[in-house]
């Protein structure tokens, strides 16, 4: 089948108008009539010397300007020179000298004088001057003053990306739209760990999908979810992934884009936010730190005056669940301030659900390094577990950072691939800060830096609930001249015996110099700072003191008691009394512990000051193997038992398939082979019964 040629003609296409057309349009009719009005040559003078130049013979022709009685000298050449010095005689442009008179007719009554006594027999002209040049240019001023408030008003509304309407589409939403046809995709698969929370998200996800197969059984979608978590835990990450899975529209946008310096922009940005979610509807809507717009009201009453925030949070009330309905429109939000949001934007009917992302387990950091860690060029000696269990307390943004920091000390270091050391050198560099190897110190701060750690060391590996040791350095890092480096235990809760070792530990510093050096320093404030505000937590939370039981002044609201206390002045001693008891039992402790394995402390400190860094395996050769089993190894070895029983249950049930398998194909088989004796074909008899099998049955009366 051929294709006819097209006859016609393409459709030339024409440039849009520009503004700035009519800009240039004006210009170029500026510059004309200033090159048509060219006045380089043109000199204002009185009449009386226009008089002078002509009764001296100065001028050869005159035009007379009719309407506005003003008189136009042509000059010679030789006076032109004398005025205008730079006048040349080729010059195509003419020298002119202007003078006003008081009317035209005194002109021409001028000129006829001279005439008569034989002064000027030139030539004169009468002209009538236009009045349009001095128009435009008298109109410029004001031209200029439009074009600039013109552009600070596109300035005001966000520039040419302002949208359509510039200053007046301030009002507008601003959250951007994502649908399925959006090229850069996150799905839940790229969410690593979060297992609990992606199960909840999931299933309004699956609503959007199949909503029958919860309406059926008298369910309703939830209005709302709301995402609260530290910092980089991945709730956004996890929106993004509802955004990859959803096949509806998903709207995006940040709490503080309600915000705006106009009065009630913010309300009308949150009206025109859900009328294009009901256009769009069913649809998700997210927005991200809810609490720039979700604060408690009447906490800062401003003096009285118009909150503008407060406005703007009232419409996001009404519109979530207000007197209108607003049917397919899920809200998502994430916080991690959900303590000073307000109580009527918590309830039931508009956040359903909230949904804490907190900080990843063990497994779950395992998990977030395998995603992270696929890009990434490493060897063998990488070992997963090993990561996991030396970042606790570390989110996702912080192990992307790990890995990301890895690798920059691999490529700075020259390697072809990122090793065990390049990771665990990233860890103290985000932990401990960067290493100071050029910080100089003597030999006696070297001494009591490295007597201090190892009475760290000494005092951990030989009590039961402290954190098993790593490492322990005396370079400097960051603030700290030396640091000791362990693997926290992740108790799900901490008895009475477990804060008092790790207080004990972290006390073992200050009590190694006063027992090996006499003195102390000014080396462990952080220690004391963090073994004083254990001990009153114990006392003034958890209820652990001896004189104060089972008593707690921790307020959960979040709302801090002002400048009154819970308690009297008597109970405030009680106390400090308290907590210097506890302080000083566990300090006494250390001391007896470092007395008792004095030797092995000697030890590790002179090994300290020869290498610089020591480890787990220097401290075990000194000391002995810890006789405690660590509650990490512990998690350690039920998760591989988890694990091979996942996998025997999964091999019992491939098992099963395969026989279930194999038996529906033999019973397939014994029912063809039956199927085949009545088929048209004649088979070789084998036994008189398979004969009268195919013999039919004789017809009887």
């Amino acid at each position: 089948m051929s294709t006819q040629p097209s006859n016609e003609a393409p459709k030339m296409k024409l440039p849009k108008f520009n503004i700035f057309w009519l800009y240039a349009i004006i210009f170029a009719v500026l510059v004309g009539l200033y090159m048509v009005n060219n006045d380089s040559y043109t000199k204002q003078v009185s009449w009386t010397e226009f008089e002078r130049y002509v009764t001296e013979g100065g001028v050869s022709d005159i035009i007379v300007i009719s309407n506005k009685g003003v008189a136009e000298g042509v000059l010679t050449d030789s006076v032109a020179q004398k005025i205008f010095p730079d006048y040349q005689k080729s010059t195509s442009s003419q020298a002119r000298i202007v003078a006003e008179a008081a009317s035209a007719d005194k002109i021409q009554d001028k000129i006829d004088e001279w005439g008569k006594e034989g002064i000027f027999n030139g030539n004169v002209k009468y002209e009538k001057g236009s009045d349009f040049g001095g128009f435009l240019w008298s109109l410029w001023p004001i031209l200029l003053l439009i074009a600039l408030w013109y552009f600070f008003m596109r300035r005001m509304s966000g520039g040419a990306g302002g949208g359509a309407g510039g200053v007046f589409s301030v009002g507008k939403s601003r959250a951007k739209l994502f649908d399925k046809d959006n090229s850069t995709r996150v799905t839940f698969n790229d969410v690593a760990g979060l297992q609990e929370a992606k199960t909840e998200v999931a299933e309004i996800v699956d609503f959007l999908k199949t909503p029958q197969k919860y309406t059926e059984l008298g369910g309703k979608i939830p209005k709302g979810a709301l995402l609260v978590g530290p910092p980089g835990t991945g709730k956004t990450l996890l929106a993004k992934a509802v955004a990859g899975e959803a096949n509806v529209p998903f709207f995006s946008m940040s709490g503080s884009d309600f915000v705006e310096m106009f009065v009630g922009v913010g309300a009308s940005r949150v009206r025109d936010l859900f009328r294009q979610a009901k256009e769009k509807a069913p649809c998700i809507v997210f927005i991200d730190e809810i609490d720039a717009v979700g604060r408690a009201r009447g906490k800062n009453p401003n003096m009285g005056a118009n909150d503008e925030r407060e406005n703007t949070l009232n419409q996001l009330l009404t519109e979530m669940d207000g007197f209108g309905t607003n049917s397919g429109v899920i809200i998502l939000a994430a916080t991690n301030r959900a303590d000073i949001l307000d109580k009527a934007l918590l309830r039931a009917g508009r956040f359903d659900r909230q949904i804490y992302v907190d900080l990843p387990d063990l497994n779950g950091r395992k998990e977030i390094f395998k995603v992270h860690l696929k890009n990434i060029k490493k060897d063998d000696s990488v070992d997963l577990d090993l990561l996991a269990r030396q970042t606790p307390g570390f989110s996702g943004a912080d192990i992307a950072n790990v890995c990301n920091e890895a690798a920059l000390i691999a490529a700075r270091r020259k390697n072809n691939c990122v090793q065990k050391k390049d990771f665990m050198d990233a860890v103290d560099r985000i932990v401990g800060g960067l290493e100071k190897k050029s910080v100089i110190t003597t030999e006696e701060e070297r001494r009591s830096i490295a007597i201090h750690e190892a009475g760290h060391a000494t005092i951990s590996w030989h009590l039961q609930y402290a954190n098993p040791l790593v490492k322990v350095t005396i370079v400097p890092r960051g603030k700290a001249l030396g640091a000791a480096w362990y693997l926290p235990e992740e108790r799900q809760i901490s008895t009475y015996e477990a804060m008092l070792d790790e207080m004990c530990a972290t006390l073992g510093g200050r009590a190694a110099e006063e027992l090996f050096l006499g003195h102390i320093s000014s080396g462990a404030a952080n220690d004391l700072e963090r073994v004083t505000k254990q001990a009153y937590a114990m006392v003034v939370y958890f209820g652990m003191s001896k004189k104060l039981p089972n008593v707690c002044y921790y307020d959960s609201t979040g709302q801090s008691y002002g400048f009154t206390k819970p308690y009297s002045e008597e109970r405030a001693k009680v106390i400090d009394d308290e907590v210097s008891r506890i302080i000083s039992e566990q300090y006494e402790r250390a001391k007896q512990l470092l007395s008792t394995h004095a030797d092995g402390h000697g030890q590790l400190t002179e090994m300290l000051l020869s290498r610089e860094v020591i480890y787990t395996d220097d401290v075990e050769h000194i000391f002995g193997k810890r006789p405690w089993v660590s509650r990490t190894d512990e998690i350690l070895k039920i998760n591989e038992e988890i694990e091979e029983k996942r996998k025997k249950e999964e091999e019992a049930e491939a098992r099963k398939s395969a026989e279930e398998s194999n038996n529906a194909n033999a019973e397939n088989g014994n029912t063809s082979t039956t199927a085949g004796a009545d088929t048209p074909q004649t088979p070789e008899p084998q036994s008189e019964n398979d004969n009268k099998t195919l013999t039919p049955p004789p017809f009887s009366k």
